[in-house]
């Protein structure tokens, strides 16, 4: 590839840790010398780019805690960004970023997490619980039902701006395609699988765990039912504006860990039963480090896990999001033998190492075809 190839990375925002920054922190390290542009940057909350060249908005003079209140502005501002003086813009975009400007000689890449969920997909569940301080929730609404058609075809029309769009599972291409009518490419997230991975004496595996922010929306509230149903342990792995409401159901089979560490995730992976994955999820990382951990994941049966669940081997699934579905499953994995190692290994298609080699030839690729 030219060394003197001109190179922006663009994302939506940079002010906490999830898959999207883990995309945004290796295409960095891919091309360490490109500017990262984004609407906010909170390094307080992510220490992952203190060498980078990161180039934030007019929008990062507002509170971080501002962002949900802020979508017509970060679609106003990125359409404004003018990247046209690059050869290559990758914008890695779950919402606004992808609606950069670039030039006609310009090649951007996008890495679609999502077609823009609260416009798309999660339009009623953001209606319902918008989740901003109480006493707001009702502007919010307000706000979502004016400008929910002008957005949706603003974004509509962002989502023409990319070159390529590369997606993390198939059930995210179909839903660019449903959304966008767009054509996209998979290339699988990066998951920390050698961290996860199976190592020395096997432990004594008990109980299930479950793990992940405590929205509405990840259905925690459905392993804790189970779980307190057939009376086997749980523990709860994370936080979030449910969590109150989930200590109130559980029962006391079930642990709740709200500051887990690196290395106490991974001994809870490997030392339960199964992972409980009762969301629907565009990916889903923590399902597939779970994985790398040798535990078979107990998922729902529809996202981002029919990518990388295979029945009956590396996890089972369940039909509908009940109680009643989901038991049986636990029945069968509380009794059923599972080939952990086997398990940890089918992982590895999700590396860090497999998304960097997939994503520099996919690019290469976009390049020579300009």
């Amino acid at each position: 590839m030219a060394s003197n190839l001109k190179v922006a990375i663009v994302c939506d925002w940079l002010t906490g840790i999830g898959g999207a920054e883990r995309v945004v922190l290796e295409l960095h390290k891919l091309y360490p010398e490109a500017p990262i542009f984004t609407s906010q940057y909170d390094p307080s909350k992510i220490d992952w780019f203190l060498d980078a060249d990161i180039r934030t908005t007019w929008l990062q003079r507002l509170p971080k805690r501002l962002k949900k209140f802020l979508p017509l502005l970060r679609a106003w501002t990125f359409s404004r960004l003018d990247l046209s003086d690059y050869d290559l813009v990758i914008s890695s975009s779950g919402a606004e970023a992808k609606g950069v400007k670039t030039g006609k000689n310009t090649v951007h890449v996008c890495y679609m997490h999502s077609p823009t969920q609260y416009y798309w997909i999660r339009s009623q569940e953001y209606m319902a619980r918008p989740g901003f301080p109480i006493g707001l929730n009702w502007l919010a609404r307000l706000g979502l039902r004016l400008l929910i058609d002008p957005l949706k075809r603003w974004d509509f029309r962002a989502a023409k701006h990319p070159t390529h769009i590369i997606t993390n599972s198939t059930h995210t291409q179909a839903m660019i395609k449903k959304h966008y009518r767009r054509e996209s490419s998979v290339i699988y997230p990066p998951v920390e699988t050698d961290r996860f991975k199976l190592r020395g004496t096997p432990v004594l595996r008990h109980g299930f765990v479950v793990a992940g922010r405590q929205t509405p929306y990840k259905r925690i509230d459905l392993a804790i039912a189970a779980c307190n149903e057939l009376k086997v342990p749980l523990v709860v792995i994370g936080n979030g504006p449910e969590h109150k409401r989930l200590e109130k159901m559980a029962g006391r089979n079930i642990t709740f860990l709200t500051n887990v560490n690196d290395n106490d995730i991974v001994e809870h992976f490997q030392s339960a039963l199964g992972f409980i994955f009762p969301n629907v999820d565009d990916f889903g990382i923590v399902a597939v480090e779970a994985l790398a951990a040798g535990t078979p994941v107990i998922a729902y049966k529809k996202g981002g896990a029919l990518d990388y669940i295979i029945d009956g081997k590396t996890g089972l699934f369940f039909d509908k999001q009940t109680v009643k579905s989901l038991v049986p499953a636990l029945e069968t994995a509380l009794t059923k033998s599972f080939k952990y190692d086997a398990i940890s290994e089918s992982a590895k298609q999700f590396s860090v190492a497999e998304f960097s080699r997939n994503t520099q030839e996919f690019i290469t690729q976009a390049l020579a075809n300009k």
